[in-house]
C-alpha cells in the first residue's frame, strides 16, 4: 500500500491509552481540543481500570467538550492492547496514538495530520531526526534509548527506514493496520506496525521529548527486559511468515 496523493481525510481520532494520569488527563485533553480547535476529531481515553479516577476525569470533560469518548477496561492490560482496543471504536481513518503524560506535544498533532494529508501512511513523532530531542534525560536513559534503536534497527530490517522506531507518538491510517495481526502484549505498537503493517510511505516529525512534569515514569528494568524478548519474539515469528 503506498501514499495516495494527498487525499484530504476529514477527521482525525486521538488514542490515548492511560493508566493512573489523573494528575495529567485534564490538561492533556485541554491542550489537545485547543491544538485542534476547528477541525473535526475525537479523543479516545482507553482506561485500564485507575485506582486515581482518571477515567472519571476524561468522562467529566466529554461532557464539557463532547468529543470525548472513554473505554474503561477491568484491569491493567497493557498499552498495545488498549491502543487496538481504542482503534475499533475510531470512526476516523487517520488515526494517532500519544501518551498521557504531556511528554508528547498535543500541539503536534497538527503538523502530524498535514503530513498524513499530504499522501503518507505512517507518520512518526521523532526524537532522532534534526530538530528533535529528550528533555531532561539521564545519560543512562540516552544510552538505553539509543541501544534499544539500535537494536531494533540489527534485528527487524524493515524499522531501518525510521530514524525513531520505538516512538509511541505516532500517526497512521487505519487501513495499515486493518487484517493484520498484531500482538496485544507487544511493548512498542510502532515496532510492529513498521514490521508488519500494509504501507509504503514514512515520514518522521522533529519533537522534543518533554520531562515529566507530574506522576511517575513506567520504564524500569522489567520493561528493558520485556522488550528486548518481544524484539527477539518479533524477528523469529517474522522469520516464520517470510
Amino acid at each position: 500500500m503506498g501514499s495516495d496523493g494527498g487525499t484530504q481525510y476529514s477527521g482525525l481520532s486521538i488514542i490515548v491509552p492511560t493508566y493512573n494520569e489523573a494528575e495529567n488527563i485534564r490538561e492533556l485533553i485541554e491542550r489537545i481540543e485547543a491544538s485542534l480547535k476547528g477541525l473535526d476529531f475525537e479523543v479516545i481515553v482507553v482506561d485500564d481500570s485507575s485506582p486515581d479516577g482518571t477515567a472519571e476525569i476524561a468522562e467529566e470533560l466529554g461532557k464539557a467538550y463532547g468529543n470525548v469518548k472513554v473505554v474503561k477496561r477491568p484491569r491493567k492490560m497493557g498499552l498495545a492492547s488498549a491502543v487496538l482496543e481504542g482503534m475499533k471504536t475510531a470512526k476516523h481513518e487517520l488515526i494517532a496514538v500519544m501518551d498521557a503524560d504531556l511528554q508528547h506535544p498535543p500541539e503536534l498533532l497538527p503538523k502530524l495530520l498535514e503530513r498524513a494529508r499530504e499522501g503518507h501512511d505512517v507518520v512518526v513523532a521523532s526524537r532522532y531526526v534534526e530538530g528533535g530531542g529528550a528533555e531532561g534525560w539521564s545519560f543512562w536513559r540516552r544510552l538505553i534509548s539509543r541501544g534499544a534503536t539500535l537494536l531494533a534497527h540489527a534485528l527487524l530490517p524493515q524499522t531501518r527506514k525510521v530514524k525513531d522506531p520505538l516512538s509511541g507518538f505516532f500517526l497512521l491510517k487505519k487501513s495499515v493496520v486493518e487484517g493484520v495481526e498484531l500482538n496485544p502484549t507487544g511493548y512498542k505498537l510502532l515496532l510492529e506496525v513498521l514490521v508488519r503493517g500494509r504501507y509504503g510511505s514514512v515520514v518522521e516529525v522533529p519533537y522534543v521529548f518533554k520531562a515529566r512534569r507530574r506522576g511517575r515514569s513506567k520504564l524500569g528494568l522489567k520493561e528493558v527486559f520485556d522488550y528486548v524478548v518481544f524484539l527477539f519474539k518479533l524477528m523469529r515469528q517474522k522469520q516464520r511468515v517470510e
